[in-house]
């Protein structure tokens, strides 16, 4: 039995592919985001299933900042395997066509915000009904999705994918069958993928849009480790505090648009 670490590997190759080709998009998104941020708007992240952990994992976690707003609808999330809850049931309602809505109708999404939407193959109606209502809503779009599942049809009634109806693609080059490696004697492969590239998005776009705010001079309150010098157990009372007040604003803003 092999012991290299072929996952790691291909992984990684994966992720230097991603740093070579999406460095320019990456940089665009995180200026938009600045600028929703500084005009003190929301960056919006979303996804159903497995892409909901790359929305997750961007706020509230340690190093992360005020104005990332993941959208947790928890019908399109799975805390249990079979039965309410389970994963059968979100996977049908990821592909109903007419239901996102619902859920977005109560979000405070406004003008000049960002919605990234995360789907592996970019094909569920969820996302791309996710991606649309917020290009109504004049919001600056982001499909965070693989090329590699372009080349498969749509099965939206519009005849679109996720890429089509945002306004930048990020591609994370995962593989269409997602899963890495292929093991003898198994007819399947396994070692998922697109999860822990989409998770590095986040990260990027984290990181990225710090940078510019930084050379901006806008500075905004940070989710920290008591481990950093200077913290405390209580240091994220202002990041939570922050958070509500920046969402309350952007609720306020939102119900004066509607």
């Amino acid at each position: 039995m092999s012991t290299q670490p072929a996952y790691t590997r291909r992984l990684i190759q994966l992720l230097e592919r991603l740093a070579d080709t999406q460095n320019e998009v990456l940089d665009r998104v995180a200026q938009q985001c600045a600028d929703a941020l500084e005009s003190g708007g929301l960056v919006h992240l979303f996804g159903t299933g497995h892409s909901v952990i790359p929305t997750l994992d961007a706020f509230p976690r340690y190093g992360s900042f005020v104005g990332l707003h993941p959208l947790t609808d928890p019908r399109v999330m799975w805390h249990n395997v079979l039965g309410p809850g389970g994963v059968r049931e979100l996977l049908w309602l990821e592909r109903a066509e007419g239901y996102i809505d619902k859920f977005l109708a109560h979000q405070p999404l406004n003008a000049g915000d960002v919605l990234v939407v995360y789907s592996h193959g970019g094909r569920n109606s969820a996302g791309i009904e996710a991606a649309m209502y917020a290009h109504e809503r004049r919001l600056f779009t982001v499909a965070v999705t693989s090329s590699e599942s372009l080349s498969r049809p749509a099965e939206h009634s519009s005849g679109k994918r996720l890429a089509d109806v945002c306004d930048v693609m990020i591609d994370t080059g995962a593989p269409v069958e997602d899963a890495l490696i292929t093991v003898d004697g198994w007819d399947r492969p396994v070692g998922g993928s697109s999860t822990v590239i989409a998770s590095v998005v986040s990260h990027e776009l984290v990181t990225r849009t710090a940078a510019v705010l930084s050379s901006r001079g806008v500075v905004l309150p940070t989710f920290v480790s008591p481990t950093v010098p200077g913290a405390t157990l209580g240091s994220n009372d202002e990041v939570f505090a922050a958070h509500r007040a920046r969402l309350h604003a952007a609720e306020a803003k939102a119900l004066g648009a509607a």
